[in-house]
Protein backbone atom coordinates (compact mmCIF):
# COMPACT_ATOMS: atom_id res chain seq x y z
CA UNK A 1 0.00 0.00 0.00
CA UNK A 2 1.06 3.63 -0.91
CA UNK A 3 2.12 5.96 1.91
CA UNK A 4 1.53 8.88 0.35
CA UNK A 5 -1.99 10.54 -0.17
CA UNK A 6 -4.63 9.74 -3.34
CA UNK A 7 -4.33 12.45 -5.80
CA UNK A 8 -7.04 14.77 -5.72
CA UNK A 9 -8.69 13.57 -9.44
CA UNK A 10 -10.50 16.78 -9.85
CA UNK A 11 -8.69 19.91 -10.38
CA UNK A 12 -9.88 23.53 -11.54
CA UNK A 13 -7.39 26.27 -13.15
CA UNK A 14 -8.92 30.15 -13.99
CA UNK A 15 -9.67 28.26 -17.50
CA UNK A 16 -9.62 24.61 -17.08
CA UNK A 17 -11.30 21.87 -15.73
CA UNK A 18 -9.22 18.24 -15.65
CA UNK A 19 -11.38 15.54 -14.11
CA UNK A 20 -11.84 12.06 -14.57
CA UNK A 21 -11.92 10.10 -17.80
CA UNK A 22 -15.98 9.47 -18.99
CA UNK A 23 -16.67 6.88 -22.03
CA UNK A 24 -17.78 9.71 -24.03
CA UNK A 25 -14.60 11.10 -24.05
CA UNK A 26 -13.25 8.23 -26.01
CA UNK A 27 -13.92 10.05 -29.81
CA UNK A 28 -11.67 13.00 -28.72
CA UNK A 29 -9.01 11.45 -27.16
CA UNK A 30 -8.96 9.19 -30.23
CA UNK A 31 -8.73 12.41 -32.78
CA UNK A 32 -6.14 13.97 -29.97
CA UNK A 33 -4.14 10.53 -30.50
CA UNK A 34 -4.28 10.58 -34.80
CA UNK A 35 -2.10 13.66 -34.60
CA UNK A 36 0.38 11.62 -33.41
CA UNK A 37 0.57 11.12 -36.86
CA UNK A 38 0.44 7.31 -36.86
CA UNK A 39 -3.16 6.96 -37.74
CA UNK A 40 -6.79 7.05 -35.62
CA UNK A 41 -6.64 4.53 -32.98
CA UNK A 42 -10.21 3.02 -33.11
CA UNK A 43 -12.48 4.51 -30.39
CA UNK A 44 -13.32 0.71 -29.13
CA UNK A 45 -9.99 0.56 -27.67
CA UNK A 46 -9.20 4.02 -26.66
CA UNK A 47 -12.83 3.51 -24.97
CA UNK A 48 -11.23 0.15 -23.21
CA UNK A 49 -7.94 2.22 -22.76
CA UNK A 50 -10.01 4.74 -20.57
CA UNK A 51 -11.28 1.82 -18.39
CA UNK A 52 -7.94 0.93 -17.94
CA UNK A 53 -6.33 3.82 -16.68
CA UNK A 54 -9.78 4.36 -14.72
CA UNK A 55 -8.63 0.74 -12.85
CA UNK A 56 -4.93 1.82 -12.50
CA UNK A 57 -6.01 5.10 -11.00
CA UNK A 58 -7.89 2.68 -8.01
CA UNK A 59 -4.41 1.15 -8.02
CA UNK A 60 -2.17 3.87 -7.90
CA UNK A 61 -3.93 6.54 -6.28
CA UNK A 62 -2.33 8.95 -9.49
CA UNK A 63 -4.50 10.08 -12.48
CA UNK A 64 -3.81 11.47 -16.13
CA UNK A 65 -6.59 13.38 -16.46
CA UNK A 66 -8.76 14.78 -19.07
CA UNK A 67 -8.61 19.17 -19.96
CA UNK A 68 -11.43 20.68 -20.65
CA UNK A 69 -11.72 24.60 -21.11
CA UNK A 70 -14.30 25.90 -18.49
CA UNK A 71 -15.96 28.07 -21.08
CA UNK A 72 -16.17 25.87 -24.05
CA UNK A 73 -16.49 22.57 -22.26
CA UNK A 74 -14.40 20.94 -24.64
CA UNK A 75 -12.12 18.48 -24.56
CA UNK A 76 -8.31 19.90 -25.24
CA UNK A 77 -6.34 16.79 -24.44
CA UNK A 78 -4.88 15.75 -20.88
CA UNK A 79 -2.01 15.57 -18.06
CA UNK A 80 -1.51 14.16 -14.49
CA UNK A 81 0.45 11.62 -13.32
CA UNK A 82 1.68 8.35 -14.40
CA UNK A 83 4.30 5.17 -13.83
CA UNK A 84 5.77 5.59 -16.80
CA UNK A 85 9.33 4.93 -17.11
CA UNK A 86 9.94 5.98 -13.14
CA UNK A 87 8.28 4.67 -9.93
CA UNK A 88 4.56 5.17 -7.70
CA UNK A 89 7.24 6.95 -5.32
CA UNK A 90 8.18 9.63 -7.80
CA UNK A 91 5.79 9.36 -10.50
CA UNK A 92 6.04 11.39 -14.29
CA UNK A 93 4.07 14.08 -14.97
CA UNK A 94 2.48 13.55 -18.92
CA UNK A 95 0.46 16.10 -20.95
CA UNK A 96 -0.45 15.98 -24.58
CA UNK A 97 -2.99 18.94 -26.08
CA UNK A 98 -4.55 19.35 -29.61
CA UNK A 99 -2.01 21.19 -31.68
CA UNK A 100 -4.93 23.67 -32.25
CA UNK A 101 -4.65 24.91 -28.49
CA UNK A 102 -0.51 25.14 -28.42
CA UNK A 103 0.97 28.40 -27.58
CA UNK A 104 -2.20 29.44 -25.26
CA UNK A 105 -0.74 28.39 -21.93
CA UNK A 106 -2.86 25.33 -21.47
CA UNK A 107 -0.29 22.70 -20.64
CA UNK A 108 1.31 24.91 -18.38
CA UNK A 109 -1.46 25.80 -16.26
CA UNK A 110 -2.78 22.11 -16.22
CA UNK A 111 1.04 21.02 -15.39
CA UNK A 112 0.84 23.43 -12.47
CA UNK A 113 -2.49 22.43 -10.71
CA UNK A 114 -0.99 18.81 -11.17
CA UNK A 115 1.99 19.64 -9.95
CA UNK A 116 0.48 21.40 -7.07
CA UNK A 117 -1.78 17.77 -6.86
CA UNK A 118 1.15 15.69 -6.37
CA UNK A 119 2.70 18.07 -3.79
CA UNK A 120 -0.72 16.89 -1.91
CA UNK A 121 0.61 13.49 -2.06
CA UNK A 122 3.23 13.93 -0.08
CA UNK A 123 5.77 13.26 -2.68
CA UNK A 124 8.92 14.96 -2.80
CA UNK A 125 9.72 14.76 -6.51
CA UNK A 126 8.04 14.52 -10.26
CA UNK A 127 10.17 13.28 -13.20
CA UNK A 128 9.46 14.54 -16.87
CA UNK A 129 10.55 12.43 -19.69
CA UNK A 130 10.61 13.85 -23.48
CA UNK A 131 11.87 13.49 -27.03
CA UNK A 132 14.54 16.21 -27.09
CA UNK A 133 13.26 16.64 -30.01
CA UNK A 134 10.22 17.98 -28.32
CA UNK A 135 10.67 21.89 -27.62
CA UNK A 136 7.27 23.40 -26.58
CA UNK A 137 6.95 20.26 -24.07
CA UNK A 138 10.80 20.86 -22.58
CA UNK A 139 9.76 25.21 -22.80
CA UNK A 140 6.38 24.30 -20.27
CA UNK A 141 8.27 21.79 -18.17
CA UNK A 142 11.55 24.62 -17.83
CA UNK A 143 8.70 27.25 -17.15
CA UNK A 144 7.71 24.84 -14.08
CA UNK A 145 11.02 24.80 -12.40
CA UNK A 146 12.08 21.18 -14.39
CA UNK A 147 15.89 20.74 -14.53
CA UNK A 148 17.33 18.23 -16.66
CA UNK A 149 19.00 15.34 -14.82
CA UNK A 150 20.00 13.32 -18.13
CA UNK A 151 19.63 12.44 -21.60
CA UNK A 152 18.90 8.42 -22.74
CA UNK A 153 18.66 7.17 -26.24
CA UNK A 154 15.52 4.83 -27.21
CA UNK A 155 14.18 3.31 -29.88
CA UNK A 156 12.29 6.56 -30.56
CA UNK A 157 15.12 8.83 -30.55
CA UNK A 158 17.06 10.88 -27.54
CA UNK A 159 14.77 11.00 -24.36
CA UNK A 160 15.57 14.06 -22.34
CA UNK A 161 14.95 12.56 -18.40
CA UNK A 162 13.42 16.03 -16.00
CA UNK A 163 13.30 16.30 -12.41
CA UNK A 164 11.78 18.78 -10.26
CA UNK A 165 11.67 18.68 -6.31
CA UNK A 166 8.24 19.57 -4.56
CA UNK A 167 9.46 20.29 -1.27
Amino acid sequence: MSTYETMSFHLETERLILRPWAESDAAEFSALLSERGKGTPPVERIRTSIAELLAATVTTGIALLPIQRRDESDFIGYCGLIIGRSTLEEPEIAFELFQRTHRCGYATEAAGAVLDAAMATGRKRIWATVGTWNTPSLRVLEKLGFERDRVSTEDSGEVAWLTRSLA
